[in-house]
């Protein structure tokens, strides 16, 4: 939660909104299921008008309910932009801090980053939006969260790139394959070994694609699946080899439970890990530290420096 809620209204009415529920909402909240129920009925009662059609399987917001929580949303944005300035008018090195990123970085990459920040300046909170790679750049564009981490982006109305680092695709495999035995290897190799394929809407998609084209391989595939934790448990189960990007893998390649070679064909570009913000923002405080954070350890991300040296 931001240090400064707007209103308890507003909390009870976006959380039954999302979960179409006031029984789960009373348990996320640890407020009792009547106390939410009152607010939301007097709420009705003074607007005039319904805020949820009462169903058999639950709460759904009326056209009157998405107005309000679309103007509560962003009312709550400015409210929480207006106390990160006045925290920095009383010279505070601490706020809220809202980051979009893609579920690869959830993994391994962002918790290191985010303990040394923590470390080094404890009064800074976080709330974390794992999301699709294209809905991090939205976030960013719409406001919804200070700065994003997603692949390939590109400055737009909106979103600006503030800083990248190229990840490597390569092949992923068991533990002590004998691929393992080389730095790097042609995407050819993979008509050795069955092949566990990415599915859209994965970002790496284009470039599998590429390859497959430009060296004329047709690989053994056996699952294609848009999920990179069952294609890594799958590796792990012998069923074959994966293509990732070798933030997919940091984690399990530093604890020795999978391998990573890089791919080394002319054709192949690395994906770009990008920061993000929206540059007609003005960043509170502590999310300008957060960047500058961010920005400093991207330069140091890529195989053979691993979490560790973030």
């Amino acid at each position: 939660m931001p240090p400064v809620s707007f209103s308890r209204f507003q909390r009870y009415f976006v959380a039954v909104a999302r979960l179409g529920s006031i029984r789960k909402a009373s348990e996320q909240l640890n407020v009792s299921a009547s106390a939410i129920d009152r607010q939301i009925l007097r709420a009705e009662r003074d607007l005039g008008v319904t805020l949820f059609e009462r169903l058999p399987s639950g709460l759904r917001v009326t056209a009157a309910g998405e107005m309000l929580l679309d103007a509560g949303q962003r009312w709550q944005r400015e409210f929480d932009q207006v106390a990160s300035r006045m925290d920095d008018l009383k010279g505070l090195r601490r706020g809220n801090v809202r980051i979009a990123v893609i579920d690869a970085l959830a993994q391994a990459v962002l918790p290191a980053i985010l303990r040394e920040i923590r470390a080094e300046l404890p009064g800074i909170t976080f709330e974390i939006s794992v999301l699709e790679n294209h809905l991090v750049m939205q976030g960013v564009a719409s406001g919804e969260v200070d700065l994003g981490l997603a692949l390939d982006p590109r400055s737009a109305r909106g979103l600006q790139v503030r800083a990248h680092a190229e990840i490597p695709l390569g092949f992923v495999t068991r533990a002590g394959h004998e691929l393992t035995a080389h730095d790097a290897v042609r995407f050819s190799r993979c008509a050795e070994y069955p092949m566990i394929a990415p599915a859209e809407p994965l970002a790496l998609c284009d470039q599998v694609n590429a390859l497959e084209a430009s060296s004329g391989v047709s690989p053994q595939i056996v699952v294609r699946s848009d999920n990179i934790q069952l294609m890594k448990s799958l590796v792990r189960e012998e069923l074959g080899i994966a293509i990732l990007a070798w933030i997919d893998v940091v984690d399990e390649v530093e604890g020795g439970e999978l391998g990573f070679v890089r791919l080394s064909d002319p054709i192949l570009r690395p994906l770009a890990l990008g920061l993000c913000i929206d540059p007609a923002r003005q960043l509170s405080a502590a999310a300008r530290t957060v960047v500058d954070r961010i920005e400093g350890r991207l330069a140091r991300l890529g195989p053979g420096t691993g979490t560790g040296a973030i």
